[in-house]
């Protein structure tokens, strides 16, 4: 049975299963960014896998200048507690990428459906690339999967409401291998990216 991260969402408690715990670009509250970031760091238990979803996004209503600060701000956090950091990007992934350089510990594009030339600029830069329901159905995103370097690839249900074994099943699939060698494929690249 494939293995998942829980995302906390902002505010909640921590849980006891593996989670990621970041300030999404859509709940950043410029008034509150000091009270943000002292529940960030108060849930920060033995459980707690990863720092994110965190990141940049082009609809948020907070300015792009204070994404930023709080974006680097999580980076940093992340490389002190040497914790990966798990990325939401809209639109703005050349923006991210020139963040990579700040970060000590391995960077997750979270949700990546975008074209081959943007997943190829990331992977050049080191990013692992998670992939999620799009790639079910949607052509383009899965000749990106396929030629994705097997340790770069993370699978997610981002809360959607279908099974991931299903994603598994179409994964394996594109990739030629069984269920069970793409489980243990992934098993393999999280204890990479634990091990920073």
């Amino acid at each position: 049975m494939p293995n998942g991260i829980y995302n906390l969402g902002l505010g909640a408690d921590p849980v006891n299963f593996p989670y990621s715990v970041g300030i999404h670009p859509k709940d950043i509250d410029p008034s509150a960014i000091e009270d943000q970031f002292r529940w960030l760091e108060s849930n920060i238990t033995a459980d707690c896998f990863a720092v994110g979803e965190c990141g940049l996004d082009s609809f948020a209503e907070t300015d792009l200048k204070i994404q930023e600060d709080v974006f680097l701000r999580q980076i940093r956090f992340a490389n002190e507690i040497k914790k990966p950091v798990i990325i939401h990007c809209v639109r703005k992934f050349y923006e991210v990428i020139s963040f990579k350089k700040q970060a000590e510990q391995p960077m997750i594009i979270h949700g990546f459906n975008k074209k081959q030339s943007i997943a190829d600029d990331l992977l050049r830069h080191n990013f692992y690339l998670s992939f999620g329901k799009a790639l079910l159905y949607n052509l383009s995103l899965q000749n990106t999967f396929k030629t994705t370097p097997a340790d770069r690839i993370f699978l997610e249900t981002d809360n959607e409401d279908f099974n991931i074994g299903e994603l598994y099943g179409k994964a394996s699939e594109l990739r030629g291998i069984s269920t069970e060698k793409m489980n243990e494929q992934i098993l393999e690249n999280l204890e990479t990216i634990k091990n920073g």
